[in-house]
């Protein structure tokens, strides 16, 4: 059976999302010609034109309730439309499982999420439906940060996405709907130097952009405060993961963050004890990223306090 793709489209009310599916139906003549059925689950301000959808061979329907996402209900949409492609338009209040765990019609493959934000109020969903907003970022191919302007701070949006989900494409667009496809992160340490001593305060930056952008560090030599994670018979005589706790947001959102190291005295370091680590970085495959990714080459391992604030951050 010849695969029908789902783009799922997910964001907070006003986030753009219709306007993003007009555009990508309209202005770009996505799938021109196919039948497309589009499923919305709430009204913004934004409204499709049934008449100009039905011009493209599309067709509209409305689910206002959580309830309506059931395997019957979108067996019984396939058998009336026969779609060729299919757009839902998901409710950003909403939780993601019942969609993600519906038994869909065959053939339906959700191909690719797009997720919406308004840049201005970000952070303010960000801290009262914090749960619902790095949910929709967890499954997220492409992210849209929307709105944005100058003093739209980037770099810590970027990591707050990417925190959650690395794969994740991040897109700036200005509030008169150009991308800003010059945007780059200015890092708080200075690349041009072959030694990087990373601070507490920098670790979960440096993490996230060693991680995205390997070959950029290679050869370089890191110094860093971190705890060792070597439980016995877990990892091979010569390799632990030198690595921090770090919080996205808050509590709920605390996880251990480490690269690969090599270094021959790996075996004699004990298990969540503090050290300084001293390496140089490659970029190689390893089992651990299933790929290629920078590896640590240890040259110091020295026993060190434990900090007074054992966590790092990503802002």
């Amino acid at each position: 059976m010849e695969e029908i793709p789902v783009y799922l489209f997910t964001g907070f009310m006003d986030s753009g999302k219709t306007t993003l599916i007009k555009e990508t139906l309209f202005d770009n003549e996505f799938g021109s010609g196919a039948k497309t059925l589009i499923i919305q689950c709430e009204d913004g301000d934004i409204e499709l034109d049934e008449k100009k959808l039905a011009s493209i061979n599309a067709k509209l329907v409305t689910l206002d309730k959580v309830e309506d996402i059931t395997r019957e209900k979108f067996h019984e949409l396939h058998q009336q439309y026969l779609p060729d492609q299919v757009f839902i338009e998901y409710n950003g209040t909403w939780e993601l499982a019942p969609l993600l765990e519906l038994d869909v019609p065959d053939g339906w493959a959700i191909v690719q999420t797009l997720t919406t934000v308004d840049a201005n109020t970000y952070e303010m969903y960000l801290n009262n439906m914090r749960s619902m907003m790095l949910e929709q970022f967890f499954i997220s191919d492409v992210v849209i940060f929307n709105r944005c302007s100058e003093a739209t701070d980037k770099g810590k949006f970027r990591r707050s996405v990417k925190a959650k989900n690395r794969k994740a494409q991040i897109v700036y667009e200005r509030a008169d709907g150009t991308i800003d496809e010059n945007y780059e992160e200015e890092l708080p340490y200075d690349m041009t130097q072959d030694f990087l001593d990373i601070s507490d305060a920098d670790y979960g930056i440096w993490f996230l952009d060693a991680m995205d952008n390997p070959k950029n560090y290679v050869g370089k030599t890191v110094k860093f405060l971190v705890l060792v994670y070597k439980p016995k018979g877990k990892l091979k005589s010569d390799v632990f993961v030198p690595g921090r706790f770090a919080m996205t947001c808050c509590v709920d959102d605390i996880q251990f963050i480490g690269m690969k190291c090599r270094y021959d005295k790996a075996d004699s370091l004990e298990h969540r004890s503090w050290v300084w680590v001293t390496a140089e970085i490659k970029y190689e495959f390893a089992m651990e990223y299933k790929g290629k990714g920078p590896v640590l080459y240890a040259t110091s391992v020295e026993p060190a306090e434990k900090p007074e604030d054992e966590l790092v951050y990503f802002s």
